[in-house]
């Protein structure tokens, strides 16, 4: 894939999927990952059934909507869930009743704050049902009889997710999950499967893998624990790092999120990312965490799972309403999400210790590494050179050595490979 149009064909990725309804069971999650799947060569599509337990947890039934609307006397739809499918409450129940605007008012929802936002609202284990629609509209609706339809059921089905396993020359393994669980929503739904997405096609068209990657599209929530009720002995056995993927798709800022131990390889890698990409970038603490960080840390859980954002979720004004669209969600955007997180894959893929192969300091000019002529930058380039080799000891890997020095990894990754070439160093077994 060409970085120069990646943002681009994510974007088209990203419009595709944004009119389908998905919500934590059912069609629409199937539809999803049926198109992602055409994305990705070996993504595997997995169910499992309703009622299975998964530790303090469900799986709940499935829910299906084949319309949703309130009409006013005059027959006219003044709410419609074909229209746009964040106006009917997530798992609301079937209805079909005539109420007053007095009764029917106590289901609406709408945000006088964002007063054309329609607003994103939820009840998957209560049974209640509501409609969502912006605050300009509620306060239009006049007095009298509205016929409220809500043609759904709930019924036993299944929790669907996918899966990509992408072996490496080591066992232990790198874990990327993302969350399709979401409606019509770009950043906070749609942004992070389609990185995702770009970052699979471009690990299975790597020839040759350090690590085995392990790729997963889920519901949030009850996805990961759904997941991790099946596998987390193996993860905990196996994963070095990891990130959980979610709104990196606009053009605010970049952020970081800990895991909840702030101190793993992945919080280090990601810290090293952002700081080059942007020294101004926003740190958040392990209290503000929200999205399936969560689980992934959990006490007993514990494994190392960090997240590198673009607007954090919860913190930018467009969240969880219609505002989040395809254009808070840009080409640019996306391909800045995806060239960090790619960018700390290979850092996780390339940080090796490494270890001199000559005692004292060597001689550089002999092999064409010492500059003839002595200038500024020159004295910067023996200073990087000479200041990667004395740290080349076996103890301090490369990410290490590029945090001491104050420089880009992959700066002190092309000297190491250069010295590696002339014999001056080696990677440490």
């Amino acid at each position: 894939m060409n970085k120069n149009n990646i943002g681009k064909l994510m974007h088209s990725w990203a419009s595709d999927l944004f009119p389908i309804a998905r919500s934590i069971t059912g069609s629409g999650v199937r539809e999803t990952l049926s198109y992602l799947q055409k994305l990705i060569p070996g993504l595997d599509i997995r169910s499992v059934p309703s009622g299975t337990k998964a530790f303090d947890w469900t799986v709940p039934d499935e829910w299906h909507v084949k319309d949703a609307y309130v009409m006013d006397s005059t027959g006219v739809k003044v709410i419609d869930f074909k229209i746009n499918n964040l106006h009917l409450v997530g798992y609301s129940a079937s209805i079909d009743i005539f109420v007053e605007l007095d009764e029917l008012d106590d289901h609406l929802h709408s945000l006088p704050e964002q007063p054309t936002a329609i607003p994103y609202i939820t009840s998957y284990y209560e049974d209640r049902w509501g409609f969502c629609l912006s605050h300009e509209q509620r306060v239009k609706l006049k007095s009298g009889t509205y016929h409220v339809v809500i043609d759904a059921d709930k019924e036993p089905g299944v929790l669907n997710y996918a899966e990509l396993i992408l072996p490496g020359r080591s066992k232990e393994e790198v874990f990327l999950s993302t969350y399709i669980c979401h409606p019509s929503m770009a950043n906070n739904e749609l942004s992070g499967p389609v990185v995702t997405a770009a970052l699979a096609k471009w690990l299975v068209s790597l020839k040759d893998r350090e690590y085995t990657y392990r790729v997963i599209f889920i519901p949030e929530t009850i996805g990961s624990i759904v997941y991790l009720s099946m596998n987390y002995k193996h993860l905990k056995k196996y994963v070095i790092a990891g990130f959980n993927i979610t709104c990196v798709g606009d053009d605010r800022c970049y952020s970081y999120l800990p895991s909840r131990d702030g101190e793993t390889l992945s919080d280090k890698v990601a810290l090293h990312i952002l700081g080059n990409i942007d020294h101004n970038f926003k740190r958040y603490t392990w209290l503000d965490r929200g999205s399936d960080e969560r689980q992934y840390c959990s006490p007993g859980i514990d494994l190392p799972i960090a997240t590198i954002m673009r607007s954090k979720y919860a913190e930018y004004p467009e969240y969880h309403t219609s505002l989040d669209d395809l254009n808070l969600v840009t080409d640019s955007g996306l391909n800045g999400g995806f060239l960090a997180i790619q960018d700390a894959i290979k850092v996780i893929e390339n940080n090796f210790y490494y270890e001199c192969e000559v005692l004292c300091e060597p001689q550089l000019g002999k092999r064409g590494l010492y500059p003839t002529l002595s200038t500024k930058n020159s004295n910067n380039l023996v200073n990087v050179l000479t200041g990667v080799i004395s740290y080349c000891d076996g103890k301090k890997t490369a990410l290490e050595i590029a945090e001491i020095l104050g420089i880009s990894f992959f700066e002190v990754n092309e000297v190491i490979q250069t010295l590696v070439e002339q014999g001056l160093v080696k990677r440490a077994e």
